[in-house]
């Protein structure tokens, strides 16, 4: 069962794909957070233009949301080269990629999305492109077949994935640098924001712009969502200003609380508590109970769940810890006291 949840990671429509577009950023330096990363990446591409080389093949992998594709886009910017953009599921046969990769010039840089879902066959062919920048195919069939190398261009393949421990080590071995893109505190999603307000000349103000940081769940594309719900709220149900009281009325009707969760995370941690008292519990069992794919708890529910504490993964299944308890009111021994999840 699909389910569109509006603290997910993941783009839930082109015209939310679209509004994420006019609010990202250019060039590295005006990209928020992940300092360390933004670092480490300057000093590789300053030392591959020095050598007037392309940059280093790329891979970028952390929850969806946090900046994958924008960084490709930014590398591109930096080199001040093309980018070109597929994803691996695209990518069903070695025709498919050797069309792109013939078509691409010096320095310019390939962006394959989801590229733990490359097939085999098509992964194997990038391997020669990839160290050697030459790809191998064959002309005619049986006794008339005919090897032939087909020199590439220099180019930069960033790959990008949320599932890094899929990807084969064949695969892995071949990008030179690997940057993880990890959840931001609730001050640089807040520094996003008020960068985004401006961009969309929005009027907010900066306790509003928090409170919505500290609901979006670390991740820049949540927080935009957000932004944008409680902006056409100020504008309807307002003044047309977001102010702290018109945010927290917004989010409520969303149904975000004040920790950034929605139903299906209450509904979850409420199942985890009462149907298997706290855990340990497997994931395959708490998809049955909430009628949902174990693949949609274990990348869309579960990675902040468990990046916050709130619950924990053991050898025996997932464990609800005290801040859940807590958060939903909820003794250990089952008791419900009353409490409002969206009071701030």
């Amino acid at each position: 069962m699909s389910r569109e949840r509006i603290v997910t990671g993941e783009s839930l429509s082109p015209d939310d794909e679209t509004f994420n577009w006019s609010l990202r950023p250019t060039r590295l330096v005006e990209l928020i957070g992940q300092r360390d990363l933004v670092r480490r990446l300057q000093i590789s591409l300053q030392a591959a233009a020095q050598r007037d080389e392309p940059l280093e093949h790329v891979l970028l992998y952390g929850p969806p949301g946090l900046g994958k594709t924008t960084l490709a886009h930014i590398i591109a910017n930096e080199m001040g080269s093309k980018l070109v953009q597929t994803s691996g599921p695209a990518l069903s046969r070695p025709a498919d990629v050797m069309g792109i990769l013939t078509n691409l010039d010096d320095r310019d840089v390939l962006f394959i999305d989801e590229i733990h879902r490359l097939p085999v066959v098509v992964e194997e062919f990038m391997y020669p492109a990839m160290e050697d920048y030459c790809i191998d195919f064959t002309l005619d069939k049986g006794a008339f077949a005919k090897p032939i190398t087909f020199a590439l261009k220099r180019f930069c393949l960033v790959g990008a994935t949320t599932r890094a421990g899929l990807l084969t080590n064949p695969l892995r071995e071949r990008f030179g640098i690997f940057h993880h893109l990890d959840f931001y505190p609730a001050e640089e999603i807040c520094e996003i924001l008020v960068r985004s307000a401006k961009v969309l000349e929005i009027e907010a103000e900066s306790d509003a712009m928090m409170e919505i940081a500290k609901c979006s769940r670390g991740t820049p594309r949540i927080a935009n969502r957000l932004l944008k719900r409680v902006r056409d709220y100020a504008q309807t149900l307002g003044n047309g200003r977001i102010d702290l009281d018109c945010a927290i009325k917004a989010l409520a009707i969303e149904g975000v609380d004040n920790r950034g969760l929605d139903s299906l995370d209450r509904k979850y941690l409420t199942t985890l508590i009462r149907h298997y008292n706290g855990g340990p519990a497997g994931v395959e069992a708490l998809a049955a109970s909430l009628n949902e794919e174990s693949d949609t708890l274990v990348d869309m529910v579960e990675p902040y769940l468990l990046k916050t504490g709130i619950i924990s993964r053991t050898s025996k299944g997932r464990k609800a810890n005290q801040p859940a308890y807590d958060h939903l009111g909820i003794r250990p021994e089952g008791k419900t006291a009353q409490k409002d999840l969206f009071a701030r």
